[in-house]
């Protein structure tokens, strides 16, 4: 992709997810004008091939019958670094998307109307930016209200209680111990997060009461504590996902 950074004034991030089954398979459009004090944001996001099972299947994978979602407004200022610094230092695949795996492209424009179309190299990363964005418009719009999370550690002598709040929109987090705010960035606390939702959660033992016994609770805005020594299992025997949430809770405490 041959367009400079600088230049940049839109940026279309187009997704299919390929051949996957539905519930789970969609597509994706995010638009983005930069201008002088906003994003001027668009986003169509469509669940496909639902024609082919049932309501109830649909169901019990934990969708709705209405999973489709469309927006336009703006989103924050702070957004344009992000997104232009990605940008920036991505890396331009010179073949075609894949049909079966699906992925990413993206479509630039800039001042002068110039247009360039690539596919990025970094898959993962446009994925987890277009994700974000996606959360964010969900907050903005009033979808979904802001991720919280509480944790609990009890000692024999003290105990210290963390509530956490990630806000997309603003890319902001709000860290409260005890509370007393603390400060925490943005990219560590999103990569302890990606930690937290990698376990499975024993919802047959995990308790609705705040806990009071010595021991690390979590919970994750449903309302349900669970004891991270009992209640969380790692799904990948290759790595410990348990061991960087204590680790990184450790940390913001």
């Amino acid at each position: 992709m041959q367009l400079k950074t600088e230049h940049l004034s839109k940026l279309e991030i187009e997704y299919d997810s390929g051949f996957i089954p539905p519930p789970f398979a969609h597509i994706f459009k995010i638009k983005l004008g930069f201008a002088k004090n906003t994003l001027n944001t668009q986003l169509y996001l469509e669940y496909t091939h639902r024609e082919e099972i049932t309501e109830e299947e649909i169901l019990d994978e934990g969708f709705t019958l209405d999973d489709d979602y469309t927006f336009q407004g703006e989103i924050p200022k702070i957004w344009e670094e992000t997104i232009k610094g990605l940008f920036g230092k991505s890396k331009w695949s010179n073949t075609k998307l894949n049909e079966e795996d699906g992925g990413i492209k993206l479509l630039a424009k800039d001042a002068d109307h110039k247009v360039s179309r690539a596919v990025p190299a970094n898959q993962q990363d446009w994925m987890i930016l277009s994700q974000d964005i996606i959360q964010a418009i969900y907050e903005i719009n009033k979808k979904e209200a802001p991720l919280k999370i509480n944790f609990l550690e009890i000692g024999a002598s003290e105990s210290k209680h963390l509530q956490l709040q990630m806000k997309f929109a603003t890319r902001i987090v709000e860290v409260i111990v005890n509370g007393k705010p603390k400060t925490a960035d943005w990219e560590d606390t999103k990569k302890l997060l990606s930690y937290v939702f990698m376990p499975d959660y024993d919802y047959g033992i995990a308790k609705e009461q705040k806990p009071n016994k010595p021991g690390s609770y979590i919970e994750c805005g449903d309302g349900y504590w669970h004891d991270v020594n009992k209640g969380l299992i790692n799904i990948d025997s290759s790595f410990d996902a348990i061991k960087h949430i204590k680790e990184g809770f450790q940390k913001l405490l």
